[in-house]
This record gives structure tokens, C-alpha cells and sequence, in this order.
């Protein structure tokens, strides 16, 4: 399966996720990929749409890859194989503080006018524009998790099997539309794949 793009991704998704139109679900993207998508998601469920911050901990010499993510609170997740790739506890600790920071600049920019919506007590639907390691997706639930939403769900378009496998303890449920074995990273599965910048980013949450 390959998504023309993260709009045909989001309306897939949003199929997949009917079941909560109708309860006013908050929807929360992390930026920034999955923003543009929560928008839409949003409108075809009839919810309203935030932003959840986290970030993940990059590996030393490849930044793509993650060992583990950091939330808006300062609480990290650190991965079992962190170390085998390079990530020393002094290099961790620097790491953090790297991605803390920019997660301050991006609360900054993003919701400067107001605060982040409440979940407590909503079913609250977390979505990207698909996983690779995960990583990210963990802090952001649990960062939620604290907040006591009624109902925790995580959705992606894409993931592979095992990601989803590490991510559903994390949830009260995993809603993810392609799930391939043979997967390598998350725009392989998308013909469009742009970067989304954060002007685009502040003007839909100045929507909200």
C-alpha cells in the first residue's frame, strides 16, 4: 500500500477511527508531519485538534535513527539497544537537554496564546504520519497518560508490526492502517512525502 499523500493517509485513517465520531475526540498530532493530517482528522470526526510535544533522542552520527524520546514533563524513554548505539549516559543527558529545549521553542511558537487543551477525561486520539521506531510515540503517551484522558488511543497510517507490538502498552488502543513486514522508513510509504515547516504548523493551530 502506498498513501498518494498524508491527506489520503488522514482520510484512510479516519475511516479506520469512526467508531469515535461523535465523542468530541481530542485529536493531538506531533508536530510536524502529523499536523496537516490532525486537521483533517479532526473535521471528519467531528473533534478538535492540539498539538503533543515530544521529541525523539537521536543517535550519535545518524540523527535519523532514534534511541529513545524525551516529553514536554522531562521524562525520557530510553531504548534497550540506546548504548550498543553510541548513546553513553553523558551523551544522553546532553541529548535531552538538546530536545527539551527545542520542545520549549516549539510550545513557544505553537500555542503562544493559550494553553494546551485539557485531556483529562477525553478520549484522546494521538496520531503521527506513521512510526518507525516508536520512540517518540511512547513519551507522547505517556505524557498524556499523567493527564488522566478517559480513553488513550494511538493512530498511524503506517508502522511495522513490531513497533506496534512495543507502542500498545502505552494505549487503551492502536489504530493503524498498513502494517508492513518489509518496512525501512515511513516515507517509503507515501508517492508526496514534503517537509511540513513550522509557518504551516502555527497557521493551522492559529485555526483552532
Amino acid at each position: 500500500m502506498i498513501f498518494a499523500d498524508r491527506n489520503q493517509a488522514a482520510d484512510r485513517l479516519a475511516d479506520a477511527l469512526a467508531n469515535y465520531r461523535g465523542q468530541h475526540p481530542l485529536i493531538l498530532a506531533i508536530p510536524r508531519g502529523a499536523v496537516p493530517m490532525g486537521q483533517r482528522l479532526a473535521k471528519a470526526l467531528d473533534g478538535e485538534l492540539d498539538v503533543v510535544l515530544a521529541r525523539k533522542l537521536r543517535a550519535p552520527f545518524n540523527p535519523e535513527f532514534a534511541i529513545g524520546s524525551i516529553d514536554e514533563s522531562g521524562w525520557a524513554y530510553i531504548t534497550d539497544y540506546a548504548q550498543s548505539a553510541g548513546g553513553t549516559p553523558a551523551y544522553l543527558e546532553q541529548e535531552k537537554q538538546v530536545q527539551l529545549d527545542t520542545i520549549k521553542k516549539r510550545r513557544a511558537q505553537y500555542t503562544p496564546l493559550r494553553a494546551p487543551i485539557d485531556p483529562a477525561g477525553r478520549t484522546v486520539i494521538v496520531i503521527d504520519d506513521g512510526l518507525a521506531t516508536g520512540a517518540t510515540m511512547i513519551s507522547a503517551l505517556h505524557a498524556l497518560r499523567a493527564k488522566k484522558p478517559a480513553r488513550l488511543v494511538c493512530a498511524v497510517p503506517v508502522a511495522p508490526p513490531d513497533t506496534l507490538e512495543r507502542i500498545r502498552p502505552y494505549a487503551d488502543d492502536v489504530v493503524c492502517v498498513f502494517a508492513p513486514a518489509d518496512f525501512r522508513s515511513v516515507g517509503q510509504f507515501y508517492a508526496d512525502f514534503p517537509q511540513i515547516d513550522d509557518a504551516e504548523v502555527e497557521a493551522i493551530l492559529r485555526q483552532v
